[in-house]
């Protein structure tokens, strides 16, 4: 059966991946292609429906972010949403002008009920602006569906030609009613049924990798981290022990992790495959020794990586595909999809072995977000405490220590983090916070424990909640809890008599504390 498609058309918008996730909330596949994308590929594609993003520009200057006005003569639903709905206007006649008051952050809105678009949404809401311009003039066949104090074309359409222009953001949580929004227009609009579904995909791709593999051997490196177990499990699922999996306990895991990795996926764990751990732990401190730069740190323990995987690779012999766990916010920040700027290199691809002898690389996650690629976990039957595993860096705790990372020092944030953890689950904030995570300054102050004075480290808590990653505010966790965790940490970890609890948002700050 031919899978529904929606497409994204990427005019620069901050939220593109966004907009994405929520089309598949809606169990309809969807993808994001570049504004630069041919209207002939558009054509073979076939899309149920168009959905044309925000973008930084304003589309009447001369080198703004455009397309060809044939795309809304394809006979196709097309949503504009900011940028996209201005874009739409001033191709087909309509008028965009600069606004004399900036509209930014939440408005109250007010939708006409009658608009297929606002079905079954509240007539006054709340949604989330962000735009220099407005439309002045709607095009002709154009109706004014929505508006708020400042806006007064907060939302356009030309049902009959299947048109449909929204000025802010219903993809943010901030629009109260915006699922509900783009679900109208994905169902009502497009006509889609939503047959996209994770247990569909999982037997989809088991078949797919064995058609692909055949007799063939399968190499993969895994890391203990979400993307990497839920591929080896798929991979482990259609081929059994084919696949050989290597996994480097470079030292800089967190608490037990390496173990609990092995338990999962070693002799003893439920699932078929060949399991090698690698424990160069201090290997690793001994290249890391005296290096206090955080992104010389990052290309050490990377490289050291690639040294370490190589070198099991060697003994294994030739391979005929190598496993990676590439997932989409991967293709599209790396600037193979979409059209936003590239946010970090591919690491997965950026980081191949050079002289690792396979093949073709297969990249069963490649169409996934982070939270369809934990529901696969889910339907291969991988433990909870594996697949909600909190997000941790390639590098591990090496950019989670300040300064210079030794093992002594591993072991402190090991410990204080594992408090941390375990206090936040307690609680019952575990599936409510985006990341969370204990960090070791490099600073050392003046403490009294019992009647001692001590001359420690201070330790760092972050927590923070977050739609995309690319912004952040801090969590609000219950004084009772910080308090909690600080009392343990000091109590419970040698070598801190300090805890601070970070609450800069992203930016100007990172969700990271390297």
């Amino acid at each position: 059966m031919k899978r529904e498609l929606v497409i994204v058309l990427d005019f620069g918008g901050q939220y593109n991946q966004l907009v994405a996730r929520r089309v598949r909330e809606c169990q309809v596949y969807c993808e994001i292609y570049s504004y630069k994308t041919d209207i002939e590929k558009i054509k073979e594609m076939n899309p149920m429906g168009i959905i044309l993003t925000g973008g930084p520009s304003s589309c009447y200057e001369k080198d703004s972010a455009t397309y060809s006005k044939e795309l809304f003569e394809l006979d196709i639903p097309v949503l504009g949403l900011c940028y996209g709905a201005q874009l739409m206007q001033h191709l087909l006649g309509g008028k965009v002008e600069r606004a004399s008051v900036r509209e930014y952050g939440k408005s109250q809105l007010t939708v006409d009920n009658s608009s297929v678009l606002f079905s079954n949404v509240a007539k006054e809401s709340v949604c989330w602006m962000s735009h220099f311009d407005y439309i002045s003039k709607v095009a002709d066949g154009f109706r004014i569906t929505a508006t708020t104090k400042d806006c007064p074309v907060a939302a356009c359409e030309n049902k009959e030609k299947n048109l449909y222009g929204i000025q802010f953001h219903p993809e943010v949580l901030h629009t109260q009613e915006g699922t509900k929004m783009i679900e109208n227009f994905v169902k009502d609009v497009c006509h889609c049924h939503g047959d996209w579904r994770m247990d569909s995909f999982v037997e989809e791709s088991i078949q797919d990798i064995r058609n692909k593999v055949g007799n063939g051997k399968v190499l993969c490196a895994l890391s203990g981290g979400v993307d990497s177990s839920v591929a080896a499990v798929l991979l482990s699922k259609a081929i059994g022990n084919q696949l050989t999996c290597v996994f480097v306990d470079h030292g800089l895991l967190r608490k037990n992790e390496g173990d609990e990795v092995e338990a999962v996926f070693g002799e003893d764990g439920p699932y078929e495959l060949n399991f090698i751990r690698v424990n160069a732990q201090q290997r690793y401190y001994d290249k890391l020794k005296g290096v206090t730069d955080p992104e010389k740190k990052r290309k050490i323990i990377g490289e050291e990586f690639i040294r370490v995987f190589e070198e099991e690779a060697k003994k294994i012999g030739a391979v005929d595909f190598l496993v990676q766990g590439t997932i989409y916010p991967d293709v599209v920040e790396s600037g193979l999809g979409g059209e936003s700027a590239v946010i970090k290199s591919h690491h997965n691809v950026g980081g191949l072995p050079d002289h690792v002898d396979f093949k073709e690389i297969i990249e069963p996650l490649r169409d996934l977000f982070k939270d369809e690629v934990r529901k696969v976990g889910l339907e291969l039957g991988i433990p909870d405490y594996l697949v909600y595993r909190q997000p941790f860096p390639g590098p591990g705790l090496g950019i989670r220590i300040i300064g210079e990372v030794t093992a002594e020092k591993v072991r402190i944030v090991q410990d204080a983090d594992a408090i941390y953890r375990e206090e936040i689950a307690n609680a019952g904030l575990d599936r409510s916070i985006g990341q969370y995570f204990a960090a070791l300054t490099n600073m050392q102050s003046v403490g009294v424990m019992g009647d001692e004075r001590t001359y420690d480290y201070a330790i760092a808590l972050r927590a923070v909640n977050t739609i995309d990653f690319m912004t952040a505010e801090a969590a609000q966790i219950p004084y009772e809890v910080l308090n909690k965790v600080m009392s343990r940490i000091i109590n419970e970890v040698r070598g801190v008599n300090r805890v601070f609890y970070d609450i800069t948002s992203k930016p100007p700050g990172t969700i990271e504390f390297e």
